[in-house]
């Protein structure tokens, strides 16, 4: 069993913990950096991002957490999630977090009015997946360690570079878990290399 950590700072939470325990595993809510201890993985759920990053330099948690990255622990960011994660962002001269080699633009599929659902057909993972997306970014530019897992209209929306996992849109507002258990094996992954 896993021990996967929600970011409690804003956003869809209860979602993502609704899900890990579906699938068997722990959710721990993480508010704090004294939180993150004995987590195996975080997942860093939609919201605003620019709020989210104001809130994880507040509560002082932004170098624990690139210190986990550091050890190797796996993050999947949703959305805002994503952008949090991303090195660069379009027009912003200074990342949030900057662990994934990607750079993002946000709000690229318009404005919360101009919110969707589509399937989409993930090699990797499977097909027909609902995805949501909401005011939701896209990566513009990638790494060249990072793999695309999935693009809409020509723009990258999911991608995995190395342990960070990172979406445009919102699989846990969905009864689909494919995507939340591929991330699961990643962190099933790290816990299995010694440390």
């Amino acid at each position: 069993m896993a021990k996967i950590g929600v970011l409690a700072l804003q956003g869809a939470i209860k979602e993502h913990i609704q899900q890990i325990e579906l699938l068997g595993h722990e959710a721990v809510t993480v508010k704090t950096s004294d939180n993150l201890c004995g987590i195996d993985g975080l997942i860093l759920p939609g919201g605003e991002s620019t709020t989210i990053g104001k809130m994880l330099e507040r509560n002082d948690m932004v170098e624990p957490i690139k210190a986990m990255a550091q050890q190797g622990t796996p993050m999947f960011g949703t959305c805002a999630g994503l952008i949090l994660l991303a090195k660069k962002i379009k027009d912003f001269k200074t990342p949030h977090l900057g662990l994934m080699d990607v750079e993002v633009e946000r709000n690229s599929f318009g404005r919360q009015v101009d919110s969707f659902e589509v399937p989409l057909s993930i090699p990797s993972i499977g097909d027909e997946l609902t995805a949501v997306f909401i005011r939701a970014p896209h990566i513009v530019s990638i790494g060249e360690h990072v793999e695309i897992l999935a693009t809409y209209e020509e723009r990258i929306v999911l991608a995995r570079d190395g342990q960070f996992l990172g979406c445009s849109f919102h699989p846990e507002l969905t009864d689909d878990v494919r995507i939340l258990e591929f991330f699961i094996g990643m962190v099933n992954e790290f816990i299995k290399v010694p440390r």
